[in-house]
């Protein structure tokens, strides 16, 4: 199941759902994504008034274009369900789902969600967080070809817990590739994981860059001060977008119709590289509007 509008995805900024000021400051920042979040930033006591409010903000029409997104908690948890049923039946365009472990647990899920939810319009985010899930990534991505599943998103600090390893980033680089692969294979969406010091904009760019670079489609933030940089770090850079302008008229040039292979700008140019331009540029326009 493919998402019909292609959305960026450069900033997913989690905001606790149980601080009000907090959700009414989100409807003015420019992250791509609002992940109003009922899990780890919200305390036991503090649950349930936590999906209150991310219920009423997702009907609140406020948010402007952006993407809402909840975060509930965990299948072993006793507020699942209820996180699950009400964030559905809220209109959220995405349910995201913490310690799955395999493609059982997409299925799942999957089924409560139809029961759920209206229309298809709500997809499922999981989060790749437990050593379980990374040993079946292919299986789980699987499910993105028929299942609402349409994005990953890397949970380190759980990750590190799990594995009695440390928080270095080249501990994770083999598994970001693996999920990458992985997410690719199946047409999902990837989403890095957040970066904890937030008052270190050096340290956060380079992981923007790095997991970029990577394949990744955008990071996960946990303070608004870090949006900024990962919307410019998974943008598209201007002399980039002008290649892919270029290639795209070359092949829509009448003098190279039904040709595989032409020469842009003194290189050799395939079909390949005409389909990562129109994707690119795509990604411009995407972004662009969501600016207005």
């Amino acid at each position: 199941m493919t998402d019909p509008k292609y959305r960026p995805r450069r900033s997913c900024l989690y905001m606790p759902a149980s601080n009000t000021r907090a959700l009414d400051k989100a409807k003015g920042l420019a992250a791509d994504t609002i992940i109003f979040d009922l899990e780890d930033a919200v305390a036991p006591d503090a649950k349930d008034q936590a999906r209150e409010n991310a219920c009423a903000a997702l009907q609140s029409g406020d948010y402007g274009e952006r993407e809402l997104v909840v975060r509930i908690n965990a299948m072993d948890t006793p507020w699942f369900a209820k996180d699950l049923r009400h964030a559905c039946r809220s209109g959220a365009d995405a349910v995201l789902v913490p310690k799955i472990l395999n493609a059982d647990d997409i299925i799942q899920i999957t089924r409560l969600m139809d029961e759920h939810a209206d229309s298809p319009k709500t997809r499922l985010w999981a989060m790749i967080e437990m050593p379980q899930a990374i040993l079946k990534l292919a299986e789980i991505a699987a499910l993105g070809l028929d299942q609402r599943l349409t994005t990953f998103v890397m949970g380190f600090n759980d990750l590190a817990k799990e594995m009695r390893a440390g928080h270095d980033r080249a501990t994770f680089l083999p598994v970001m590739t693996q999920a990458v692969i992985a997410a690719r294979a199946y047409g999902l969406d990837i989403l890095d994981s957040v970066y904890n010091d937030f008052s270190d904009p050096a340290g956060l760019e380079a992981e923007c860059l790095q997991a970029s670079k990577l394949g990744f489609d955008g990071k996960t933030l946990i303070h608004p001060a870090q949006i900024e940089i990962a919307n410019r770090a998974f943008s598209p850079d201007p002399k980039e977008i002008d290649e892919a302008q270029a290639i795209i008229a070359a092949f829509a040039d009448p003098a190279n119709a039904g040709k595989g292979v032409i020469v842009v700008d003194g290189k050799m140019t395939e079909l390949l590289h005409l389909k990562q331009a129109k994707q690119l540029v795509a990604t411009a326009q995407a972004i662009e509007a969501l600016a207005r």
